[in-house]
């Protein structure tokens, strides 16, 4: 379920750079759960065709996420922004450390941007 999940970020994040053909068979696969076989079937092409097809996107969308880091980014800004959420529901029990690190955390945010 990992693996899905890492892909579709992947997906949603690089999928416009792949060629057409590539975004429909990843999409199937990915995000529709279709088998080899049915995709295959669909697209006139082997399966393993298919297969390979994945896996050549899987490297490709890889290697863009290796030098942009956009879905890194992304997942380290959701954790930032939850633990300020927590904080300031929290907010009661210890009012200056929560203040600290939120202010520890947007300075960090703001210096990635």
């Amino acid at each position: 379920m990992e693996k899905i999940a890492h892909q579709a970020f992947l997906y949603d994040f690089y999928g416009e750079l792949l060629t057409d053909h590539q975004r429909r068979v990843y999409e199937d696969i990915v995000l529709n759960d279709m088998s080899l076989s049915e995709i295959a079937q669909e697209m006139g092409i082997s399966r393993q065709g298919v297969h390979d097809m994945v896996k050549r996107c899987d490297r490709i969308l890889e290697g863009y996420e290796e030098k942009l880091h956009l879905v890194e980014r992304f997942q380290n800004r959701k954790k930032q922004i939850e633990r300020i959420c927590e904080l300031t529901e929290d907010h009661r029990e210890d009012t200056d450390r929560a203040m600290r690190e939120i202010r520890e955390i947007s300075r960090n945010m703001l210096e990635e941007l």
